[in-house]
């Protein structure tokens, strides 16, 4: 059975940035001390972390969790910066680019994809920054919600668009895997600029990404 999208549409967000953490002066440092935490967290839940198949885990969380938030070290006006001048008055779109992201709340996945569109003002912008933009704000300790917001701030702020739509669509392993167990799609979407102003422009960007 499909399941049933939940739609959220949302207006305003925090900076484009975020939060970036704090990260050691060292390191070699901060990441031995975060391996000591993952060796405590696998006792906890009554493991031996010495034992063959454990030992060299916390070494592979801590690098597998430094490639999955790799977002904030990605400077998003230089990945912006670069702009063609053609003149183009109409939507330009990129349709479900496939993104994985960590849930803030239990750092458990959330996958799906982000259909991100534009009218460009002052020239374009090449597709795969708009791929790349997906990721970096994937690529955090992320709520949907936000995400979607900031990709679509990132947009405004760095291209000055007449207008920027962004949609995700997404499932969660925090719902899925725990909790009440249910497997569903979220839906959010952020609309700025003539996309807000105008049903008719409105309505082409949601035709063109499917919904």
């Amino acid at each position: 059975m499909t399941p049933i999208p939940q739609v959220v549409q949302h207006a305003s967000s925090p900076s484009t940035n975020g939060h970036a953490p704090n990260l050691a002066a060292d390191p070699a440092t901060s990441a031995s001390a975060a391996s000591d935490h993952v060796r405590a967290l696998l006792a906890h839940l009554g493991e031996d972390p010495s034992r063959d198949g454990l030992v060299e885990t916390p070494r592979r969380v801590v690098k597998a969790l430094g490639e999955l938030t790799s977002g904030y070290r990605v400077d998003i006006a230089a990945l912006l910066a670069v702009t063609f001048d053609e003149r183009h008055d109409e939507l330009v779109m990129v349709r479900k680019v496939p993104f994985a992201s960590l849930c803030e709340h239990h750092m458990l996945p959330f996958t799906g994809h982000a259909t991100v569109g534009y009218v460009p003002r002052n020239g374009i912008v090449g597709l795969s920054k708009l791929a790349r933009l997906v990721d970096a704000y994937a690529r955090r300790l992320q709520v949907q919600e936000r995400m979607t917001d900031q990709i679509a701030n990132a947009m405004i702020e760095h291209l000055d668009p007449l207008a920027v739509g962004v949609i995700i669509e997404a499932e969660h392993a925090c719902m899925a895997l725990r909790g009440i167990e249910r497997r569903a799609s979220m839906v959010t979407s952020c609309l700025r600029g003539l996309l807000r102003e105008r049903p008719d422009l409105r309505q082409e960007f949601l035709a063109l990404a499917g919904y």
